[in-house]
């Protein structure tokens, strides 16, 4: 189902993606950290489903369908390394910096913050090409929303 979206997005030069391609995209990434520590928790699904609603003006219905997609796409996306560099490539770096905000919450949603969340964190900013300091004012963004 999702196999032209992660050959366009794994391609050797890999073009923007078209808005609702890289609303997919970036809505995997963040099903990927919710379940990067093996439990997909419930504030963590409402969480993203919340960040959908804002970030893209969804009806809560239209949220959860995106997500259920990216829920499908991550469970089908290459390795988190691949998959992120194919997203920086493909998304412009606003937006990106604006991703790594929205993982901070997600990450922070069940309210445990851990070494390995925040590694996983540092890696992902790293590969978004987002710097340390815009992803450290993003996830002090997030904390100040929870």
């Amino acid at each position: 189902m999702f196999a032209d979206l992660l050959r366009r997005l794994t391609a050797d030069e890999p073009e923007r993606l078209p808005e609702p391609d890289a609303q997919l995209a970036l809505a995997a990434l963040m099903v990927r950290v919710a379940r990067s520590d093996g439990d997909y928790a419930p504030a963590e699904v409402d969480r993203i489903d919340r960040i959908l609603i804002a970030r893209h003006s969804l009806t809560p219905d239209a949220a959860r369908a995106l997500r259920a997609q990216a829920e499908e796409l991550e469970a089908e996306a290459p390795d988190t390394v691949r998959f992120t560099r194919a997203i920086k490539d493909a998304v412009p770096l606003e937006d990106r910096i604006a991703v790594i905000e929205a993982l901070w919450s997600v990450v922070l949603a069940d309210g445990i913050r851990d070494d390995e969340e925040d590694g996983l964190l540092r890696l992902l900013a790293n590969l978004l090409g987002v710097n340390d300091r815009d992803s450290n004012l993003a996830r002090q963004r997030a904390e100040g929303r929870r």
